[in-house]
């Protein structure tokens, strides 16, 4: 079946729909993983290793869990309403754990980091749940099958956007807000100071790596607010079928516990949720740890992968975006099967050259982690971005989309409790040799996940494999 053609208004239209969603959702992520860029910055001053591993996979496991409602929820209140939802919770938490850490340092607030920032955080994944879905259903009504391979590019694109700001914006903010100001600052670091008047106050401002995130998702929240819509007859152009297979047998949607039922049952979508519970660990599992192993051993700032990480991120999610979008369209039609394969096949043997050379040399190690990035992004996007609405519906994207998301932070929340306690303390890490466990643990999953993408080589829903005829959108109407 041919990609259907869309007139300029529309894909206008369609775009002014996606810029403030990207930008929100990214930001998102930068409310995320700054626990990940405070641990860095702060060190054991803040919490262990193996508390900020507990931390974080509480968090994961929250927001695997929240699917199940607010999955559900996303369909039967629409995308719109719940990225609002999502996205106005997860700034608040944000200014809460800020808050919180404003409070120590200048009220005396005898308050435990580990315990007020492991329920914090948890309420903030909690929140953090609606993103994905919403992203997810509010796409579904304005792409056809055929052009959702160029949706993954956009929905990895977002995630490299979030991760960038998550890491070097991140960082820099941490260095603009220290205690002395450094001699020569970065870019975005002087940019920071200026606008919130960071640094050189003789305390670390720490509490600026949560309130900054909250104040670009409050900005972002009113954006959406006034643009964002659930589907193109709200924007004045006409609904359209999409030639998505769905879970439901009429299309409608189903209550959650008949939509695990399906997903289980369901013999690509199945796939697709193990495939995705080893991305989870493999992405985090070099997402998170490589700066916190770059500033153990000391080279965070003296090698350009680690001194770069958001940048590194960015780049790499870009390129993976891309390339899994539109091989996957162009070289696979619309299958999405053949490039998450792919792409856990460079998994597997870049873990395998990190785990060999860490320490021994750290451009190939480095390289080793910008191509697993590159490809457990790729992985991402097209399977949890556009495999779940290919094969559950439009009606059941949300449900489909957080149940399958959820196994990414399940897998997350697993590579969190392992390799926090498996990694080294002290002076023990100092020492690279020390921290070779850490590699070899993402192996066997690169392996599982390549094995199981190889099952769903062929998938494609059974409507896209049918001519479907695609209506033209009339003309824009004022007042729509």
């Amino acid at each position: 079946m041919d990609t259907p053609t869309h007139s300029g208004a529309y894909r206008f239209r369609r775009a002014l729909n996606w810029v403030p969603l990207g930008f929100a959702y990214a930001f998102l992520y930068m409310g995320r993983y700054n626990l990940t860029v405070s641990k860095s910055v702060m060190g054991d001053a803040l919490m262990t290793k193996a508390q900020f591993g507990e931390i974080f996979a509480v968090g994961a496991w929250v927001y695997a869990l929240s699917f199940l409602v607010t999955g559900p929820l996303a369909d039967k209140l629409g995308g719109r309403l719940a990225m609002l939802i999502g996205t106005g919770g997860a700034l608040l938490v944000n200014f809460l754990m800020g808050l919180a850490l404003y409070g120590m340092a200048n009220w005396g607030w005898n308050v435990s980091v580990f315990s007020s920032f492991m329920l914090l955080y948890a309420l903030n994944m909690h929140f953090q749940s609606y993103g994905a879905i919403s992203i997810v259903t509010v796409k579904a009504p304005w792409f056809h099958v055929r052009e959702r391979g160029t949706f993954s590019t956009i929905f990895g694109a977002m995630i490299a956007f979030g991760l960038y700001f998550a890491f070097d914006w991140g960082f820099a903010v941490a260095e603009a807000s220290r205690a002395v100001t450094g001699a020569e600052p970065s870019v975005m670091a002087r940019v920071f100071a200026y606008v919130f008047s960071l640094g050189g106050t003789g305390v670390d401002q720490n509490w600026w790596l949560f309130f900054i995130p909250a104040i670009m998702l409050a900005f972002f929240w009113l954006i959406m607010f006034f643009f964002l819509r659930n589907n193109p007859s709200d924007a004045g152009y006409q609904d359209f079928d999409t030639g998505e297979e769905s879970v439901s047998a009429s299309g409608e949607r189903l209550p959650v516990k008949q939509v695990f039922v399906k997903i289980l049952t369901h013999p690509v979508l199945l796939v697709v949720c193990g495939i995705e519970f080893c991305s989870g660990v493999i992405r985090n599992g070099v997402m998170q740890w490589y700066p916190i192993y770059a500033a153990e051993l000391g080279f965070k700032k003296t090698f350009w992968v680690s001194n770069n990480w958001g940048l590194m991120l960015l780049l790499t999610g870009l390129a993976g975006s891309f390339l899994t979008g539109w091989c996957s369209d162009k070289l696979f039609q619309s299958r999405r099967g053949p490039m998450a394969a792919i792409l856990y096949g460079v998994m597997g043997a870049s873990a395998g050259v990190m785990a060999m050379t860490l320490g021994a040399n750290l451009w190939w190690a480095g390289a080793a982690t910008m191509l697993i990035s590159m490809s457990v992004t790729g992985v991402h996007g097209i399977l949890s971005g556009t495999s779940t609405t290919d094969f559950g519906g439009a009606k059941n994207a949300g449900a489909a989309t957080g149940i399958v998301d959820g196994m990414v932070y399940l897998g997350t929340g697993l590579q969190s409790i392992v390799i926090g306690h498996i990694t080294p303390v002290g002076e023990l890490a100092k020492d690279p040799a020390n921290w070779k466990m850490w590699p070899v643990f993402l192996v066997p999953f690169s392996i599982i996940g390549f094995f199981l993408a190889m099952k769903i080589w062929n998938a494609l829903p059974k409507k896209a494999k049918q001519p479907v005829a695609v209506p033209a959108e009339p003309e824009y109407q004022p007042g729509t």
